[in-house]
């Protein structure tokens, strides 16, 4: 992970940072275990206080102008993800990719990319080589990353640990 992340633009780290002090609602959209990583940092997002919602679960509402879509996919290419991006832009939603490839169909529907050279399951030119199966290295680099972009938040934003515990589930 170490040399995916000094592979990175810190500027689009800061991008993603500074669409979530945008005040507006958000919707982050992944499949598969790119899901899993979408979820989970939706949650962290929920529990630092964020208006925010991930697409597809029956309790989403529907998207509105000004709203933020974080789309996330290794390849950058899977459909339903695209499509979700596609219909954020058409409706006037700002959206934010986390892919590993600036060239793909989901960074061209996208207003920004976050771009993590990690390997997925394509295995192209570009990606950090690694031994692992399929995008397991885009997956938690996706998942270091989000964690650490939460954390700025609650720094810069002055989020107490106090505070995030109490947004924590109690109905467990």
């Amino acid at each position: 992970m170490n040399g995916v992340f000094h592979k990175m633009d810190g500027g689009e780290t800061d991008a993603l940072l500074k669409n979530l002090r945008s005040d507006t609602r958000i919707f982050i959209v992944g499949e598969g275990r790119s899901g899993f990583m979408a979820k989970a940092f939706a949650m962290r997002l929920m529990h630092l206080g964020l208006n925010v919602y991930a697409v597809g679960e029956t309790i989403t509402p529907s998207i509105a102008k000004d709203d933020l879509i974080i789309a996330i996919s290794g390849s950058g290419s899977t459909k339903s993800v695209i499509s979700v991006a596609a219909k954020g832009r058409e409706v006037g939603c700002k959206v934010f990719s986390i892919t590993t490839n600036d060239q793909s169909d989901l960074a061209n529907v996208s207003h920004e990319v976050l771009v993590i050279p990690a390997a997925t399951k394509n295995r192209l030119e570009h990606e950090t080589k690694s031994v692992q199966p399929l995008s397991s290295l885009f997956d938690q680099c996706v998942h270091v990353l989000c964690d650490a972009v939460c954390l700025d938040y609650s720094l810069t934003q002055s989020i107490s640990h106090e505070l995030t515990y109490s947004k924590h589930s109690n109905v467990e």
